[in-house]
This record gives structure tokens, sequence and C-alpha cells, in this order.
């Protein structure tokens, strides 16, 4: 039987923008033999209206795409309704973020969908074309600097007039993961003096890279599998000493510091912000998980002593059109892991990413950490096996001698 692929308009209240699957990918899917259907007005938001989709079958109806879908994709976390709409064993494609919808995870698990929650994709080599965490984080890096140039009261560059030269802006990144080291290298582009700090030694040469000085606390905050860790109280005021100093002299900060479902960490105080020039602006891009900056409010721009501070939320969403983009792609490459060659579901739990990737299958909270968080309760699902193997043709039927003399 032919897969059926159902796009989902987002019903997010913040007004998300992105859209799942774009027209080109669906064309690139199509080849499997699938087919789809779609929300009306689902890419309208992103720039993708309903005729740039060839071959899509589009309808108001939601329930009823719900109730026939094999795969469901969509980009925020959908609603416990949604869920219950879908069919038993359908599968579910979206950002999940578990631990901040326990209720959502455990309707996922008793209606028996199989979710692959996008922020659980494995930091894996063979996984980054299916990063969706990095792809958004890349737009939202680069945004950061250019909604910070807007509120500054001075531009990024140095510039020479007729009645004197005006010097460049100072610009500190804040963390350097991916939305970071893009932050650094717009800034740069932009011809800003540009300044970078992570509590990982090793991103220092990346910082470098990027034409930036990387800001050396000596000390080293590197955790498990290359993540940050949590500093010791000693640590932490090692760090504030040194990086006090270039907080107050930076005309712009990006703070990129995001736990995935966790509080943000906080980098900068009160009495830090206190001691920066007037007119200086702070992009906090951890103000969804609390803001990295003390004062930030989510989704607002507020006063802060001389500092401007800026919270922005769902900052991809504003660059919904390559958002969308990146994000579709991301789920083509999950998609061609778990469809085979002619379009039919196959789904290998012993495999790195699809197991990584999987919050929910088949009853049971297949994510470890997420299940001791949302129901230590709940069984754990049994020992993955890899699929069976396709069934081989059969051998054609001896012919007769006569047959065979012919």
């Amino acid at each position: 039987m032919t897969v059926k692929i159902t796009v989902l308009k987002e019903q997010d209240e913040g007004g998300e923008r992105r859209v799942a699957l774009i027209p080109q990918v669906v064309e690139r899917l199509s080849s499997l033999g699938v087919s789809f259907a779609m929300e009306n007005g689902a890419g309208v938001a992103s720039s993708y209206p309903d005729e740039t989709y060839k071959d899509v079958t589009l309808s108001t109806d939601r329930k009823a795409l719900l109730s026939d879908a094999d795969i469901v994709l969509a980009v925020q976390p959908p609603t416990i309704e949604t869920v219950q709409a879908m069919k038993p064993g359908a599968i579910l494609v979206s950002f999940i973020y578990g631990r901040n919808h326990p209720d959502l995870v455990k309707a996922l698990r008793d209606q028996k969908v199989t979710c692959f929650a996008m922020e659980l994709v494995p930091r894996i080599s063979r996984a980054q074309a299916m990063d969706a965490l990095s792809s958004q984080a890349t737009l939202a890096g680069y945004y950061a600097v250019l909604l910070g140039s807007v509120h500054m009261t001075k531009i990024l560059p140095m510039m020479t007039t007729a009645v004197g030269s005006l010097r460049a802006a100072q610009v500190l990144v804040m963390g350097l993961g991916v939305a970071g080291l893009q932050a650094l290298a717009t800034a740069k582009r932009l011809g800003a003096v540009t300044e970078g700090y992570d509590v990982r030694p090793e991103t220092r040469e990346e910082a470098q890279s990027l034409g930036a000085k990387f800001v050396d606390t000596g000390v080293d905050g590197t955790g498990k599998g290359g993540y940050a860790r949590e500093l010791t109280d000693e640590e932490k005021q090692t760090v504030r000493k040194v990086i006090s100093d270039h907080i107050a002299r930076a005309d712009l900060i990006v703070t990129t510091a995001a736990v995935p479902g966790k509080k943000a960490p906080r980098l900068i105080d009160a009495e830090q912000i206190k001691a920066m020039k007037p007119g200086s602006v702070i992009i906090d891009l951890g103000a969804e998980g609390g803001g990295n900056c003390e004062g930030t409010q989510a989704g607002q721009t507020v006063q802060v002593g001389p500092t401007m501070v800026v919270g922005p939320v769902n900052v991809p969403s504003m660059l919904a059109l390559q958002a969308s983009e990146l994000y579709s792609k991301n789920i083509m490459h999950l998609l061609q892991q778990i469809l085979t060659k002619d379009g039919q579901i196959q789904l290998d739990f012993t495999d790195e990413v699809i197991s990584g990737t999987a919050l929910t299958h088949d009853g049971y909270i297949t994510n470890e950490g997420i299940r001791t968080a949302v129901d230590p309760n709940s069984p754990a699902p049994p020992a993955p096996q890899p699929p069976a193997p396709a069934a081989a043709p059969a051998a054609p039927a001896q012919a007769s001698g006569q047959e065979a003399a012919r």
C-alpha cells in the first residue's frame, strides 16, 4: 500500500510561520512512491502558497487528514487532540521537547504513535543532514546580529567621513556553538571588531578562523560528548572576573547558550550589565529558556540600566522561507532512513539515528532520559531487534521437458 504523508498547518500560539515540507522536497520524496496531503494554507506564512505544491492533496479537514496519515510532519509540538486523532502505529516527526510537554509525551505513548523528535537527532557525523537544531541555529545566529544592529545607536563598521572617522563597534558573542559562530561570522562581515567566548577552550580555533579574538578565562568547562558542563562556584568566579571587562567594553553582545528542554544558563548578571556602555545592546537568544542575562524578558525589549536587552523568541520563524527549506531537508534525510526504496516504512531500532531520535514507539517512551523525567514508572521498551529481511521472490516453476525444449 502507498504510504501517506500529511503536512500540518502550524497552530502554535506564538505565530509559527515555518512549514515542515516545501514543494521542492515534496518532488524529491515523490520518487519513493509515497503520496502527500496537506492542510490548506500550511505553507502560506513561509511564502509557499498552496499552488506551488504539485501532486499534493489539499484539505481543510484536519481530523480526516490525521486519521488517514501514515506519517505526520510538523514543526512545533502538536496538541494532544492532534495526537489523539492519529491512528495507532502512525509516525509523527516534529520538535517535541518532551521534558517541557510531559502530557504530550504520555499521549503519544498511549496512542501508540511512533514519534521522532527532531531535537533528539544524535550529534554524529552521519546525522548532520538531519540535525534540525543546528540548521535552525545557523539562521538564528545570523539574524541576532542584524537584530542587534537595528537597536544600536551606532554602526557596526568603521567609516571615514569628511568630518572624521567613526570607530568600528565591539561585538562580543558568548557561547560558540552553531548560532554563536554564525553570529561571529556575520558581525565580522559587517565590519565589527569581534570577540568570542565559550567555556570550552577547543572553540578557540573556530573563533579565530572567523577573524575573532578568543576570550580565554583559563577555565576548561568541556563535558561529555564535547558539550559544556556545569562549572563549580570557584570556576564561575574566575570566569566572571575575566569576562566582566570584555562585557563592559562591548557595544553589542549576543548570548546563545541554550539547553533544549532545560533552563538557559545565566551568563551575564545585573552588576555586569550596569557596567556596560550607555547605548549598548544585548541580544539574548536564550530568552525562551529563561534568558542568559539577568533582566531578560522573553519576547520583549527592555531597558536594563544603560543597556537595551532584547529577548527574541523563535528566531528561525522570522526567516521562515529559508528556515522551512532547511528544516524540510532535515526531515527529508530522516525519512530516507525510515522509507525503503519502494516507499515502504521500515524502522531499524538497532540504528543509532533511528533509536536516538525516537521518543515513543509501540506504547513505550523509548528515550530513557525523558521517560525518567515524564513518567519514571513507565516500563522500558524491549531490546530493539533488526527489521526482518524482505521475503525472497518465489522461484520460478520448473518447466516441463517439452517447454524446456522450446
